[in-house]
């Protein structure tokens, strides 16, 4: 019946935020974000503060922002994120989670997000438990911090982060290919991770391959470092799902090294469509560049 009721009150809340505008919801500082089933995303915006900066030819560039944000859980999403944690042993009842506020780093450059400090609150308002220099992961479209890292980063410096990842062309077609055997594959490239640094394009991309009867027999999501001038990539990181393993991290069979791509592939095709966007973005991949 507790399970019950929390997940009613989750949903109803879940309604008013979802029938509210953009920044709407406003208590004590805290900025509404977003909201799902599981958690309801906040931040303030009086917390952001710059806290190093580099010197370029045009100007101060801030290299390093902290802000402090706030999540609060359905009975479901305090679940999930006990489970996270690993604390079962010491919260075994979801209900007792209410909400943790969090301070976090972020490096722009590097589209990366720490939490610096973390508190998590009951529904009396008291630490229940925290933890301090949580690890640097970089912000993708898979990671749950992207909300906060678009907000945090647009109170600084306005370049619209958030209303790419909003955004219907967010995702770039790079190249599909059908084999004579019917197999398909599909690339994608996420707009709101392309950034430039020297020559290179840093991206994450979306690879899926399907069987002839269109059924999906791999999908691979891969960060790759592309050479515009010189028609080269290589793959830094990568995860690939099947469907009888699920996600696995593929990183120990990268070698790091650039592949030329040649104009005879399909790949070639995504090689030109990355150049033509570099072209016609020109401000969006090289914001916050400090090299």
């Amino acid at each position: 019946m507790k399970a019950l009721f929390c997940l009613l009150q989750g949903c109803l809340l879940l309604f008013v935020f979802m029938v509210l505008p953009m920044h709407a919801v406003q208590a004590d500082g805290w900025y509404w974000l977003s909201s799902d089933s599981k958690y309801s995303k906040y931040f303030d915006p009086s917390s952001v503060v710059v806290s190093h900066k580099a010197a370029t030819g045009h100007g101060d560039v801030a290299t390093e922002i902290a802000a402090w944000t706030k999540t609060a859980y359905s009975y479901e999403g305090a679940q999930e994120t006990i489970e996270n944690y690993g604390l079962n042993y010491l919260l075994p009842d979801p209900s007792k989670l209410s909400y943790s506020l969090a301070e976090v780093i972020i490096n722009p450059q590097n589209r990366t997000i720490q939490y610096a400090k973390e508190d998590f609150y009951d529904p009396q308002g008291q630490v229940i438990w925290s933890k301090v220099d949580g690890r640097v992961k970089e912000v993708t479209s898979q990671q749950f911090d992207e909300s906060f890292y678009d907000a945090i980063v647009d109170q600084v410096f306005g370049a619209g982060e958030t209303q790419r990842a909003a955004a219907k062309d967010r995702w770039l077609t790079l190249w599909e290919d059908t084999a004579v055997d019917g197999s398909q594959t599909h690339v994608t490239a996420d707009t709101t991770t392309m950034r430039m640094k020297g020559e290179n394009m840093v991206v994450w991309e979306w690879a899926e391959y399907k069987d002839a009867d269109g059924n999906v027999t791999q999908i691979a999501f891969m960060k790759k470092h592309v050479n515009l001038p010189q028609g080269t990539e290589r793959t830094v990181q990568a995860d690939i799902w099947t469907p009888a393993q699920g996600w696995q991290d593929a990183g120990d069979s990268l070698d790091g090294s650039y592949r030329m791509l040649a104009a005879d592939t399909p790949e070639y095709q995504g090689l030109l469509h990355l150049r033509e966007y570099a072209e016609a973005d020109s401000s969006w991949i090289h914001r916050y560049a400090i090299w």
